[in-house]
């Protein structure tokens, strides 16, 4: 594994290693769910977001997607219609995340039969 562990400025942001560059990112309750279900379901609307993050309130996920937007996780396609559609989807730098939320959803089903297993 290689980690860059120095002083790092990204964004008028300092860190102290990559690996803090992609928690910034990513991390979160939402953002990873975010990610997984655009990655895993396609280009999806707000509302149907709403439908697979049922927890989520609408603040929070309008905060989570313009900031996943602004750094360039995922796509915010406006079609000029009334009622606006506004549609979101992964960029190529989102799907690249899919593999490492890939192994992480893997962990977790290993984590909750091995916890079942225990009970």
């Amino acid at each position: 594994m290689s980690s860059s562990c120095n002083t790092l400025t990204l964004k008028n942001k300092n860190y102290t290693c990559t690996f803090e560059i992609t928690i910034d990112l990513i991390g979160g309750k939402w953002k990873p769910l975010i990610i997984w279900h655009l990655g895993t379901k396609g280009t999806k609307r707000f509302n149907e977001l709403r439908k697979l993050i049922p927890q989520i309130t609408q603040k929070m996920l309008t905060q989570q997607l313009r900031e996943l937007e602004k750094d360039e996780l995922i796509n915010r396609k406006v079609y000029p219609q009334v009622p606006p559609k506004v549609e979101y989807s992964l960029t190529h730098l989102g799907e690249s995340l899919m593999p490492v939320l890939s192994m992480m959803c893997d962990w977790g089903n290993t984590y909750y039969k091995l916890s079942k297993e225990n009970k």
